[in-house]
């Protein structure tokens, strides 16, 4: 065989190498280009603080404990300037136990100091009520206050159970008369303690304190003295529907002496005129 043809056969050879091993580049870039695409993702860390929080809900008027605080874990792009931190109040624990809740708080729920009373105020009792507002405390009963389930911020109607003497053609009469002289009350505070009846733990108050207007305020003064007061819990419902209107029906407050003449209470006063006077 002539040297020439030798290389002829060579270069031939080499060119059927190279083009399999193109051929077989082109088939594997295809493959991987129609096979699953896999993503990667990249874990991005979210700095946390620790902020304290409320373990239970909390009704106005009620007492802290430090079982009622947690510390939870809180993205630091998205916390408030006013939440309690640990690195910035490591022993708030202990300085919140103790305070008054003021305005009600949640379950999981950051601890605002706006939402409560801190120890060492002037007084609880007056950073609770409203402006304009006054507190009065009247004296009740499990069966004066709705079996003692009113708590704390719940709304109440307030019933008036007197007696009245009706002057008659046969004499004079004694009768007994229940009046609901206010509507809608908020409740401030309960002075409650705990009591075991048949095996149910029931809470039960000595003295509410409601959140009335002056005039309303000496309403409930004059009802004390003329008979006996009881509260009427009102459904969340009804509370709801109302707002924080309270309704006063002072006018239906009369009765009858021996004496032929009517006591009517209206707008914060105590008024007497002599019966079918028309006042």
């Amino acid at each position: 065989m002539s040297p020439l043809r030798l290389i002829f056969i060579l270069l031939a050879v080499l060119a059927g190498v190279g083009t399999f091993v193109l051929m077989r580049s082109a088939l594997s870039g295809s493959a991987d280009a129609n096979g699953p695409v896999v993503q990667v993702e990249t874990e991005v860390e979210v700095s946390e603080v620790d902020v304290l929080v409320a373990v239970r809900d909390f009704r106005v008027g009620e007492v802290i404990t430090p079982q009622d605080l947690a510390w939870a874990p809180w993205p630091e792009e998205s916390a408030n300037p006013e939440y309690l931190t640990l690195s910035a109040n490591p022993d708030a624990f202990t300085d919140i136990s103790g305070n008054v809740v003021r305005i009600p708080i949640f379950a999981s729920e950051p601890i605002l100091p706006q939402k409560i009373v801190e120890r060492g105020d002037a007084g609880v009792m007056s950073a609770l009520v409203n402006p304009g507002m006054r507190a009065v405390s009247v004296e009740i009963s499990a069966e004066s206050a709705a079996g003692g389930f009113i708590l704390p911020d719940d709304r109440v109607d307030v019933i008036l159970t007197h007696d009245v003497e009706l002057l008659t053609g046969n004499g004079i009469t004694e009768e007994i008369e229940s009046t609901i002289i206010l509507e809608n009350v908020r409740v401030l505070a309960i002075d409650q303690r705990v009591a075991q009846e048949d095996g149910v733990q029931t809470a039960i108050g000595q003295t509410a304190t409601l959140e009335l207007s002056p005039e309303d305020a000496g309403l409930v003064a004059f009802g004390e003295r003329k008979g006996v007061l009881s509260l009427a819990l009102r459904s969340l419902t009804d509370a709801a529907l109302a707002g924080d209107v309270v309704t006063s029906r002072a006018g239906d407050l009369k009765s009858t002496s021996t004496g032929g003449r009517v006591t009517v209470f209206r707008n914060g006063r105590v008024r007497e005129s002599a019966a079918g006077s028309g006042e």
